[in-house]
């Protein structure tokens, strides 16, 4: 099953929706993206719509709803999860801007100290 986004105006994921692997093969047996698109055009109507992996294999990330689709480097990122947080160019997930610490305890990111809290 293939899987394709459903982008708003903005890039942010809207949500996704599976599409028969049948749809997007052309008769070469390959996968062509574009068969996707224009089948969910056609189903759907007129919109932005990207093939994501599940599986993570292109496009860095599944394109999950809040997720946002960044053209330049054809990739999902993530939402961010604390406006200290700042994005890693390799992995592009979000970062805090201290590492959490080792060891057996839980802890949680306080956003007011920029730092990590033991959970009790």
């Amino acid at each position: 099953m293939a899987h394709f986004a459903i982008l708003d105006s903005g890039n942010n994921v809207k949500s996704t929706i599976v599409v028969d692997n049948g749809v997007i093969t052309d008769e070469s047996g390959n996968e062509v993206e574009q068969l996707g698109k224009d089948y969910l055009e056609n189903t759907l109507g007129v919109g932005w719509y990207v093939q994501t992996s599940y599986n993570k294999t292109f496009r860095k990330h599944f394109g999950s709803k809040g997720y946002h689709y960044d053209k330049t480097l054809d990739a999902f990122i993530p939402p961010q999860n604390y406006p200290s947080w700042s994005l890693n160019p390799t992995t592009l997930l979000w970062e805090p801007p201290v590492d959490r610490p080792g060891g057996d305890k839980a802890y949680t990111w306080n956003e007011s100290t920029k730092a990590w809290d033991a959970i009790a």
